[in-house]
């Protein structure tokens, strides 16, 4: 039994709540210039590798009471039942049809599914996805909060320092898949899982990793596939994440050669 009500909750705290942590990048990045540092992310175990799509973080938040929010990475914009939705970026247009589908939350807690949507006129890398100006919408995480409601009760700067260092509830590889495919949900493409230990540390050897897995983009709405955007590395138990994006290693190793 649940005392939450959309209508009079705390919808900024709600918000706060939901939204998608920053991910570090595999290499730190420089403060000074935004180039590559030699320090990496540290991973232990198998680590998942899958491809990062160039789109925009858009979120369905499952709540208690059977309804549900849809919003970007920073801001709410539609709910079950409002007759206009913010069209921003086409994410309600895309994700209201998976949010209606979704099984309603079957306990006390915030269930969110993390989607990158992707395509359309979403970002200028769109091209490299669509020709047609199709967008598509892959599942990327799910967040299941159980401890929702004390934490709505507190300021929205004590709930966004809980999110930044890792408060939310992510779950595993094994059980993503297993909601996604209940769901018919799509998810980013796996591409691989690896020993850490494996891991290239250097920023060469990083690139052509990118390169080798990724020599264009797997997740194509039609006409020829383009460029990747990079790819996302994490533990299976999601305890670790981390990002590699072509453009910062080709960015930081221009700058070195050019610098020799």
């Amino acid at each position: 039994m649940t005392n939450f009500n959309v209508r009079t909750a705390n919808l900024t705290a709600v918000n706060s709540l939901t939204k998608y942590p920053s991910i570090p990048t595999y290499h730190s990045l420089d403060p000074r210039d935004g180039g590559l540092l030699d320090e990496t992310v540290p991973f232990a175990g198998q680590v998942l590798l899958t491809e990062k799509v160039d789109g925009t973080n858009g979120r369905i938040v499952s709540l208690p009471d059977g309804s549900y929010l849809i919003g970007s990475r920073e801001e709410l914009l539609y709910a079950r039942g409002d007759l206009i939705g913010n069209p921003a970026l086409g994410i309600v247009a895309a994700l209201r049809p998976i949010a209606e589908r979704l099984p309603r939350v079957d306990r006390d807690a915030v269930v969110v599914h993390y989607l990158e949507v992707y395509g359309g006129k979403v970002t200028a890398a769109s091209k490299h996805y669509t020709g047609n100006r199709t967008v598509g919408a892959r599942l990327f995480d799910v967040a299941v909060l159980d401890d929702y409601a004390e934490l709505l009760d507190q300021p929205v700067e004590r709930i966004s320092h809980w999110r930044e260092a890792a408060g939310q509830r992510f779950l595993a590889e094994p059980e993503l898949l297993a909601r996604a495919d209940a769901a018919g949900l799509p998810t980013v493409p796996r591409l691989d899982a690896v020993d850490a230990a494996e891991l290239p540390t250097d920023l060469d050897k990083t690139h052509q990793l990118l390169g080798e897995y990724l020599p264009q983009t797997r997740v194509a709405l039609d006409g020829t596939p383009g460029r990747a955007e990079g790819i996302v590395l994490r533990s299976v138990d999601r305890s670790a994440i981390a990002k590699a994006r072509f453009q910062d290693y080709e960015r930081t190793l221009k700058r070195r050669r050019t610098a020799r």
